[in-house]
């Protein structure tokens, strides 16, 4: 019994009665529609992954991304500070 058509939007009733249906015909069909006022849609995961970016590990993003061209001033760090919150005795 295929009840599917072509751009059918599945009720939340219909999807969690028949979510197996439901996902199989993501795999074989295509997108999947869910709900009327508030809208899902249920892709395979191969479509999913096309569309995203890859992602790049951070440390690569971070040298990619550093500002350039600018001089940073950075404290000096040869004096001796107060720590906050240290006792004098835990020194």
């Amino acid at each position: 019994m295929k009840t599917t058509q072509l751009h059918r939007v599945w009720t939340i009733a219909e999807t969690k009665a028949r979510l197996s249906e439901i996902l199989r015909l993501a795999e074989s069909e295509g997108p999947q529609r869910i709900g009327t006022r508030k809208s899902f849609v249920v892709v395979p995961a191969h479509v999913w992954d096309e569309k995203q970016s890859p992602r790049k590990p951070l440390g690569q993003w971070l040298i990619e991304n550093m500002p350039r061209g600018m001089d940073l001033e950075f404290p000096d760090r040869s004096s001796t500070r107060k720590i906050p919150f240290m006792d004098d005795e835990d020194e």
